[in-house]
């Protein structure tokens, strides 16, 4: 099996502050028309008007999706962070904005993309490539992926990004800002400042592809004995900070893990959950994107091949260790030691009431229990996602516990919630137990 590049819709980026900013203005004034019609005609009904409700109409969350979908980079960025956040607190509406922003972009049409690739490779860049195919393999808040082979022959997955995109990652974000606040989409009760500051910090970050061509070199270093894993080969000579050159691995989507035999399912979702334990606790660098489509699966090796580095980041010393000695109260079953690692890590806040303490860790104690099992964990048929999913709703109505968590924090606890995700869609067996234990002796 291999790759095959879905069918993307055209749709050209907009490039440069001004074009931005008034795409976003655009967006908001109209917003703010309709959101207007709706309160008069709520006014001659004698109603007080809900502004979240006049702003969050089905044909508003449509054209709120799209634009956003539309401009790409930190716009698009900005959506996939604020749906880190729980969903037991935000209105169903924007989850549903939010869930459309963590799916794939729209792709770049050909002129601009010849624009682009003039640009990073100057006119002759055909010179550099025997073959290049237009169709992107996938697109997303920064670029786009397209399968070309080098001049020496080898093939190729070529990153581009979007023109415009690094520098109007501060104006972009300034301006979505302004809109989530303005329209009252985003609960009062949550500062959405920090993760406004992390948006910001992990949007320049990923948009220099120099740093992430040097995670993908230092990823293939820390796996280059681990025969589980793929992890493509850079080519620095023809990568740039807009653009990111890597060997093309074929595979197909993770999902297709799901038609294996049960015991290679089993091996590959157990490799990936102890992948996450080792670059927390061992490697102290961490790819922090769960996405399913940054992992392929390569049936005929049995091998798992990884993909995007752009949100790869190191795993402070401090952090690592909290969370091995969260692991070890759990393990444990130590209440009180589970709570003050909690707030160690910066998970919940201080100074909590007693019934707020016992709601809290009567959820983190089933969570544990699955690690403190005898026998293999069973994703396919177990309840502990929604059991879980039922506590959180019933903590989330609780405004005095709603708190976002460091940026830190809060990536590591996607990532692991994340290959929870995969190994229930695989529907795979594993011995947490024993995982969870080889990390805490």
């Amino acid at each position: 099996m291999t790759n095959q590049p879905p069918t993307l819709r055209p749709n050209a980026v907009p490039t440069g502050r001004v074009a931005r900013f008034a795409r976003m203005g655009g967006l908001a004034t109209g917003l703010a028309s309709r959101a207007a019609v709706g309160r008069a005609a709520a006014a001659l009904r004698g109603e007080r008007p809900d502004m979240a409700a006049l702003m969050l109409t089905p044909g508003n969350i449509t054209r709120i999706t799209e634009r956003l979908a539309e401009m790409r980079g930190a716009t698009m960025k900005l959506g996939q962070l604020l749906s880190m956040e729980s969903e037991d607190v935000l209105p169903p509406e924007l989850a549903k904005i939010l869930a459309r922003l963590r799916a794939e972009a729209d792709a770049m049409p050909p002129k601009q993309l010849k624009s682009v690739l003039e640009a990073v490779y100057g006119s002759e860049f055909r010179r550099k490539f025997n073959s290049f195919d237009p169709q992107p393999l996938a697109a997303a808040s920064i670029g786009q992926v397209h399968r070309a082979t080098a001049a020496d022959g080898m093939r190729l997955a070529l990153k581009l990004q979007y023109p415009g995109v690094r520098n109007s990652i501060d104006s972009d974000l300034d301006n979505a800002a302004a809109l989530i606040r303005w329209s009252g989409m985003w609960p009062r009760e949550l500062d959405i400042a920090p993760l406004m500051q992390e948006a910001r910090r992990q949007l320049h970050e990923e948009a220099d592809y120099v740093r992430e061509g040097s995670y993908l070199r230092r990823f293939a270093d820390l796996l280059e004995d681990d025969t589980r894993f793929i992890v493509p080969h850079h080519r620095p000579d023809l990568s740039t900070r807009d653009a990111l050159a890597m060997s093309f691995e074929p595979s197909a989507p993770i999902e297709a893990l799901s038609e294996a035999a049960p015991a290679v399912r089993d091996r590959a979702a157990s490799a990936l959950i102890e992948l996450c334990l080792r670059e927390l606790f061992d490697f102290r660098v961490m790819q922090t994107d769960p996405n399913f489509a940054n992992y392929q699966w390569r049936a005929e090796t049995e091998q798992i091949v990884l993909l995007d580095f752009g949100a790869a980041r190191d795993i402070p010393e401090e952090l690592a260790q909290g969370h091995r000695r969260l692991l070890q109260a759990g393990l444990e079953g130590m209440r009180d030691d589970i709570m003050v690692e909690l707030a160690g890590i910066g998970f919940i806040k201080p100074d909590l009431s007693k019934a707020q303490r016992d709601a809290i860790l009567d959820m983190a104690e089933l969570g544990f229990s699955a690690l403190r099992g005898a026998e293999t964990f069973d994703f396919a048929t177990s309840t502990l996602a929604d059991q879980l999913r039922q506590r959180g709703q019933v903590i989330g109505q609780e405004r005095e516990l709603w708190h976002i968590p460091p940026a830190d924090t809060l990536f590591l606890q996607r990532k692991i919630g994340g290959l929870y995700l995969l190994a229930t869609r695989v529907g795979a067996r594993i011995d947490l137990p024993a995982i969870a234990r080889s990390f805490v002796r």
